[in-house]
């Protein structure tokens, strides 16, 4: 399959970046070093390019109840300029996707969604669309920025009327940014380092990019590639699709119940519901090495007699803490704060400790 190319392709390998194909997607993985563009997002502003990533807009006076019937979480409590993160239950206890839902008006919602999964996403929509909602899919005609860090407010308050630094924490605003009209920015952002996300038209996008870096230039803004995206995610114990939940993790199991709201009817929630009454028997956990090692995705997780009790989804050498972190589901007698686990690697058990998340605090 031929891969997609995001409207900045040609800008992103002129800044020298590493392209990968990522989601269906040729995307920039890095443009310096991991470490580097880590650090320069935890200390500085960084400008990363996720226009891979899927938009739906849904309106009409029955769009909230779609909503409400695919999202395990509670929409109806959404107020204009509100954002709620949630997730697409399956039939069967697993997660179809994990995604964003945004509240432009009382008859109309964005919905963002994982580059892998928009075919996926919009037919399971779709499928549950009985009552003549309009949906339309922009994914392709939309770039978005994710622009993060502890000065991304002061970088990018001279381009918008926006008052960037009130701007509560997933809430967003719609006006015009550096010319471009109709502009969605939004507080969310998936590093912990504080920031913005830009929804800009393809047409205006490398007119928004430029005006980014430049404005930028002075807090020292670097361009940053999926590779630091992911190890700043994992230092808060964000979730990855794909890695940490799929078709067959439920939302109970990986820690996720704080987004499954029963007081509503959804895909599902009978069989949900009974999870969290009755308990699972494998949770997704947080751990940190206690010894110098790297977990990686898919490494098997034992007790002290080396028994398998689970699997890592998610592990790196965490930058901002010099040491091994990772994210896995182990039974459930493993699954509390302190117990003490092993991670084999190349057939070394290696001890490690789950912990509270997130691993990085400010």
């Amino acid at each position: 399959m031929e891969l997609k190319k995001i409207a900045l392709n040609d800008v992103h390998e002129a800044l020298g970046a590493k392209m990968v194909p990522f989601a269906g997607y040729n995307m920039p993985v890095r443009y310096s070093s991991d470490i580097e563009e880590h650090k320069t997002v935890r200390e500085a502003v960084g400008i990363f390019d996720v226009s891979h990533m899927g938009e739906f807009m849904l309106r009409g006076p029955k769009a909230l109840d779609l909503i409400q019937r695919v999202t395990s979480n509670d929409a109806s409590k959404l107020s204009d300029g509100k954002i709620q993160y949630s997730c697409l239950p399956n039939e069967d206890g697993g997660i179809v996707d994990d995604l964003l839902v945004y509240r432009l008006g009382e008859e109309e919602y964005m919905l963002v969604v994982n580059a892998s999964n928009i075919e996926k996403d919009w037919n399971w929509i779709s499928k549950y669309n009985t009552d003549g909602v309009e949906m339309e899919n922009i994914s392709d005609e939309i770039s978005l920025f994710a622009v993060q860090g502890p000065k991304a407010a002061e970088a990018l308050q001279p381009l918008t009327k926006v008052d960037l630094a009130n701007l509560v924490y997933y809430t967003f605003e719609k006006g015009e940014f550096t010319g471009a009209q109709d502009v969605i920015v939004s507080a969310t952002g998936y590093t912990g380092a504080g920031g913005f996300e830009i929804y800009v038209k393809n047409e205006d996008a490398k007119k928004v990019f430029d005006a980014i870096m430049e404005a930028g230039k002075e807090y020292g803004i670097k361009p940053i590639g999926l590779g630091a995206r992911d190890t700043l995610r994992l230092e808060m114990g964000f979730c990855l699709y794909g890695n940490d939940i799929d078709d067959t993790t439920s939302p109970i199991e990986a820690g996720l119940g704080w987004i499954t709201k029963f007081d509503k009817d959804f895909v599902n929630a009978e069989n949900l519901k009974a999870q969290k009454e009755q308990g699972v028997s494998r949770k997704l956990v947080a751990f940190e090495m206690l010894e110098k090692a790297i977990p990686r995705s898919h490494y098997e997780i034992v007790n002290a007699e080396g028994e398998k009790i689970g699997e890592v989804t998610s592990g790196t050498m965490s930058p901002s803490l010099g040491k091994g972190i990772g994210m896995g589901y182990v039974a459930k007698d493993y699954s509390k704060a302190g117990s003490e686990i092993f991670i084999r690697i190349r057939n070394k058990d290696v001890k490690a400790q789950v912990v509270k998340l997130p691993f990085y605090k400010k």
